[in-house]
This record gives structure tokens, sequence and C-alpha cells, in this order.
């Protein structure tokens, strides 16, 4: 797939974060430039038509969407890659063992715009990184392989983004560090760092993927630029994520 519909502050950074509604969805693209997906999360949606209903309406003012799977959950992957085959929303998330078919899906129903990543964790060991993040394989024991080995079994599949969960903010920047090198010398473009990523520690986090040579980089911002009591995403806050991305790219 292209990656020309995505809008990519100076060709390098978009964030990825949700929004309550499609009119908050839109003062944020707004104040973002359109540097952003904003998430639609699959798991608040009864069924696949639901979900896709509201994907056409924000696409209908935003361009691209993030088909999110809602907290990292597992067993909506399925939907996700269904959601995603129905809209070509431009960005999908996915479990490791889901990417695949969520690709097949998409070819299958000619859909050439959507970036498919895959979910691999941190393991505490800088080097070492979590793959079994499917359904099934998230409930039994940790399929924790070198980085280098996810690397090449992303290369087989094709697959063209790392989603790095949960990173705990800054918990796990060594391995951040590691995982955007391997990403980098394996060719692999694009780095989605995601988890406890806020305004006050998003400018290191994207440095150190913008130091590796990251082609692509997308953080995903979320619950703290969300307001608690109204559930809207600060449009002052998301202006804050935008001058820390312009003071790492320029």
């Amino acid at each position: 797939m292209g990656f020309e519909r995505l809008d990519f502050y100076k060709g390098k950074v978009m964030i990825n974060l949700l929004a309550r509604d499609l009119d908050n969805a839109v003062e944020v693209a707004d104040a973002l430039d359109g540097h952003v997906l904003v998430g639609v999360l699959t798991k608040k949606y009864p069924t696949v038509e639901a979900c896709v209903a509201d994907v056409k309406a924000y696409m209908q003012k935003l361009t691209n969407v993030s088909v999110g799977l809602g907290a990292g959950d597992p067993k909506q992957w399925k939907m996700v890659a269904e959601v995603a085959a129905a809209t070509d929303p431009g960005h999908a998330n996915e479990v490791f063992t889901g990417a695949m078919y969520c690709q097949g899906a998409l070819a299958a129903a000619g859909c050439t715009h959507t970036l498919v990543n895959c979910l691999m964790s941190p393991t505490g060991t800088p080097g070492k990184v979590k793959i079994s993040t499917g359904p099934v394989s998230s409930q039994g024991k940790d399929l924790i392989v070198d980085v280098e080995d996810a690397m090449a079994l992303m290369k087989d599949l094709g697959l063209p983004s790392i989603k790095f969960y949960d990173i705990h903010g800054t918990a796990h920047l060594e391995e951040l560090k590691v995982v955007a090198a391997a990403a980098v010398k394996a060719g692999i473009p694009v780095m989605e760092p995601t988890g406890g990523i806020a305004p006050d520690n998003l400018r290191q986090i994207v440095q150190i993927c913008y130091d590796a040579g990251c082609q692509y980089i997308i953080p995903h911002v979320y619950t703290s630029i969300i307001d608690k009591e109204t559930k809207l995403t600060s449009v002052e806050l998301a202006r804050k994520c935008f001058d820390e991305i312009k003071a790492v790219v320029g």
C-alpha cells in the first residue's frame, strides 16, 4: 500500500488520538493541521455495520481514520479487519497474529490506502519483545523472541508498521530504542509507540524514533489529553503535542 493519503507532518510524524465525537475530532484535527489519525474503537460498537457507519461519517470530515481494537483488546482483531475492509480507513490497529489477515481482507476488498500495524510488547529486557498478543496466545505463556526475529517475521508477512505497546510512558525507552533501530535495519518503515504517552514525554519518545532513523512515526496519545469529566479531547493539549513534535522535526 501507499502512504500518500496519510498526512505526516514534514513527511515524518502523525499523532494518533481519540475524540469524544465527530465534532471533537474535527476540532482536534484542525488544531494539528490535519496531521492526525483519530481512532474509532470497534470495542464500543455492537456490530460491524454500526462501526462502519461511524467510520464512514468520520472519513467524510477527516479523510483518514484509525480503526482500533479498544484498549488493545485482542478479541477485537477480526472486527477491526472487517471494518477496515469495508471502509479503507487509512489506518488499522492489529494484534501480531491478526495483522496479515487484516491485510489480506483489505487486499481482497480492493483497499489500497490503509496502513496496518501489528502489536508487539516490551518485556523489560532490551532486544526482546513479546509477540503473543492475539486472543488465544495472550492468555498462555508469553512468546518472547529476539527483536531481529520479530522483524524477520514482519518482513515475511509484508507488515509495514510496529505498534509497540504498552511502553508505560518512559518506562521502556531503552527497549524502544532497540526496537526502533531494528525496524530501521530491517526496512520496516513505521514505528508506533503507544501507552502512557503525554505532552510532557512525547518529545522524548518521538526523538528516540527520529534519531533511530524511522521513516514514519505515529505516537498514540490517548487519555492524557482527554478531559475526565467532559470526555472531550483537549484542543489546547493537542496543540501542545503538535508543538512537541515540531521541536523534534523542526
